[in-house]
């Protein structure tokens, strides 16, 4: 029996490389995506430890190229999901056998091998089926992923040394318990990182975990899925079953030890599954813990004494790095009039710089949209604009899915404030602009407040303090990640904790401890 008490410091965050033209992180990743192009992919799903081929399959095409399919992988069948749940049923016992630190062991290992012995495998399975260059990549899921790992690891660190005050004659303790059944994780395909914490965070703290990953992030999910096993979990603790939403759904949420589940997609997706937990409530062994990081429609909103080419560069690289597709992605900006034909231009140069294509040009700012549903949708709203007396796109506004799914950066610049893409949730490379009247800026910030449901980011850029004080008063509830003098993407794990409220989700703050005291049910002793 060990006796140890174990203290995992704070990690710091996993350096971003570069990947310059001759350098040695670049030969590694051309040659990780030489052999994922290789490679045709039967992807199964892996229930207990066991790989399961249903025989009914889906195909894994490029984005970027969508007549390249790189394989195919295999869908969950009802009685597929009822293996998972009793298998994550039955390694939940095994697993509650390992010390807390003995589940931070495995999970420092994960981050070891995804930093090391599979980086260029997992970012070169993240390029080529999820379209993102090689730093988006990077970012993504190399650093990100290992930020995670390491991070959560110090955090239940710190959670599980919080304890009571105890008094002359009584001892008082916390038993930080597991949840009471197995937790369904639900992973969106716009980042790798996203669906290695959705899965690991519950892990960590003791649960098993049914892990759906999104079918158009399929192949890097199921590198991931591998890692874990590599390093040691357990068989069953994780059950990685892609498939339909309503199939697996059904299953999961009508079952007795459903516990919680942990959500990164659509707002209108969260909602059906909150009604769905609501009229099952009295089937289930405990009231679920229910997590969801959901839509968003992020703004930045510009006083007149902000710097032009800082908010161009903002705009730029916050509305239009991975195709739009970041759920912190800048879709909305409220410019006043005196600023807004230097931003323009400033905006102009710098599109007019950015290369679109694919992903193995290393030169391409822009990639392909997910898919073309996505491309169709977003190709939608554009020509919505086109032909719209309230709107004018200035910038962009072309879409070609010939070979790939790529539609140009796009600016819209419109005269109603409440204008179709203002407020709707687009999740691709568009931005729409209002130009306010200077003196109506208190004014256009209650619009900023009270125009979308959603509250993911923001940003304010002022070089007035007293503006900003302001604006951030204004805005208290309109974003839950909010940037002054910067663009609303790129929360670093331990530093800004991820997650918004309103229609954006429960804002349990990923990459911080409160995401971890989620999936845990305390017990205290006396």
């Amino acid at each position: 029996m060990k006796n140890a008490i174990y203290k995992y410091s704070e990690p710091k965050n996993e350096p971003v490389l570069q990947y310059g033209p001759t350098s040695n992180e670049r030969l590694k990743l051309v040659s990780a995506l030489n052999q994922i192009e290789s490679e045709v992919y039967d992807i199964p799903l892996i229930i207990g430890g066991k790989e399961i081929y249903t025989g009914i399959t889906e195909e894994i095409r490029m984005p970027h190229d969508h007549r390249k399919v790189l394989g195919r992988f295999h869908l969950a069948r009802p009685e597929d999901v009822k293996m998972a749940i009793d298998a994550a049923m039955k390694a939940e016992k095994i697993w509650a056998t390992f010390t807390w630190d003995e589940r931070a062991s495995i999970n420092l290992r994960i981050a070891e091998l995804v930093a090391t012995k599979y980086r260029f495998l997992m970012n070169g399975s993240t390029m080529m089926g999820q379209s993102k260059n090689a730093y988006q990549a990077e970012i993504d899921s190399a650093c990100e992923t290992i930020d995670f790992l390491r991070f959560n690891t110090h955090f239940v660190s710190n959670i599980y040394h919080e304890q009571p005050l105890s008094v002359p004659g009584i001892v008082n303790k916390l038993d930080y318990r597991p949840l009471e059944g197995f937790v369904f994780a639900v992973s969106p395909f716009n980042f790798t990182a996203i669906a290695s914490n959705l899965s690991m965070a519950p892990i960590l703290m003791g649960n098993s975990v049914l892990w759906k990953p999104a079918s158009t992030s399929i192949l890097s999910n199921y590198y991931l899925m591998k890692i874990y096993q590599e390093a040691g979990l357990p068989d069953g603790v994780i059950n990685f079953i892609p498939g339909s939403g309503p199939v697996i759904g059904n299953e999961v949420f009508s079952h007795r030890n459903f516990a919680g589940i942990h959500f990164t997609g659509s707002t209108k997706t969260f909602n059906n599954m909150w009604k769905t937990i609501a009229d099952n409530m009295a089937n289930y062994r405990s009231y679920p813990k229910i997590v969801g990081e959901t839509g968003g429609k992020d703004f930045v909103f510009v006083h007149p004494s902000s710097d032009a080419l800082e908010v161009a560069t903002a705009l730029v690289r916050g509305s239009f790095e991975y195709q739009g597709q970041k759920c912190s992605a800048a879709s909305r900006a409220y410019v006043p009039k005196s600023l807004w034909n230097q931003v323009k231009s400033y905006m102009g140069d710098m599109l007019a710089e950015i290369k679109m294509g694919d992903v193995r040009d290393f030169s391409n700012f822009v990639n392909a949209v997910i898919d073309e549903k996505s491309f169709d949708n977003i190709m939608g709203y554009i020509n919505h604009a086109k032909s719209s007396s309230e709107a004018e796109v200035v910038f962009g506004g072309i879409g070609d899915k010939s070979v790939g799914y790529f539609i140009q950066p796009t600016v819209i610049v419109v005269s109603n404030p409440h204008y179709k893409s203002m407020e709707e949730e687009i999740f691709g490379p568009v931005l729409t602009v209002f130009v306010y009247e200077d003196e109506q800026f208190e004014e256009t910030l209650h619009i900023c407040d009270e125009t979308s449901p959603y509250a993911l980011t923001g940003a304010i850029f002022s070089r007035d303090r007293s503006a900003l004080i302001k604006a951030s008063d204004i805005l208290r509830y309109a974003a839950g990640n909010l940037y002054y003098n910067d663009k609303p993407t790129g929360a670093v794990v331990g530093q800004q904790p991820f997650g918004g409220a309103r229609s954006s989700g429960t804002n349990d703050k990923s990459g911080s401890y409160l995401n971890l005291l989620r999936w845990v049910s305390p017990r205290t002793i006396k």
